[in-house]
C-alpha cells in the first residue's frame, strides 16, 4: 500500500479550473433572468459536446429535472449538468467519459431531501434511461425538493 501522495488527477484538476471558470462566468452576467437563461444554455451546450452516450442519459435527466422539479435552476458544477435550489447544487449528472469511469452518474448533495433512516444513497449509476429508470429519477428529483 502506497503511503505517497499522488494528488489530483489531470481530469480532477480540470474540474476545478473549468468549475472557476463556470463561477467567473456567472458572477459578470447582468439581471437574475438573464443569468437563469445564460446558465440553462450553458447546460444544454455541455450536454452537447458529450460524447454520445452521456449525451443521450444527460438529455434525458435534464428532462426529466425539468419536468419533475422545475424550481431547481440548471446551471454547470464542475462542467457538468447540475440543479440548483436557492444557489445550492442539489442534483448533478456526471458523464462516465468526464473521469474516464465505467457508468454515468446521478448525484444528489446534501440539500436533497433523500433521507431515509440511519443510511440512504446519494449517487446512483446510470447506464440506461428505460421508463422505469426515468420514473426512479422523478421520484428522486421531487423527494429531493419536497
Amino acid at each position: 500500500m502506497s503511503t505517497t501522495y499522488e494528488g489530483f488527477t489531470a481530469e480532477e484538476k480540470a474540474a476545478m479550473k473549468e468549475h472557476a471558470q463556470d463561477m467567473k462566468k456567472a458572477a459578470r452576467r447582468g439581471t437574475s433572468a438573464d443569468k437563469a437563461a445564460a446558465a440553462e444554455q450553458d447546460v444544454l451546450a455541455k450536454i452537447a459536446e458529450m460524447s454520445d452516450a452521456d449525451r443521450a442519459l444527460a438529455e434525458r435527466v435534464h428532462a426529466v429535472v425539468k419536468a419533475n422539479a422545475p424550481m431547481l435552476a440548471p446551471k454547470l458544477w464542475y462542467g457538468q449538468p447540475a440543479y440548483a435550489l436557492d444557489g445550492k447544487i442539489v442534483c448533478f449528472f456526471q458523464g462516465a467519459a468526464k473521469f474516464k469511469t465505467r457508468y454515468a452518474t446521478l448525484g444528489f448533495n446534501e440539500e436533497a431531501r433523500l433521507d431515509d433512516g440511519e443510511m440512504w444513497a446519494t449517487a446512483f449509476a446510470l447506464t440506461e434511461v428505460t421508463d422505469a429508470v426515468e420514473q426512479r429519477i422523478a421520484a428522486l428529483v421531487k423527494q429531493a425538493v419536497s
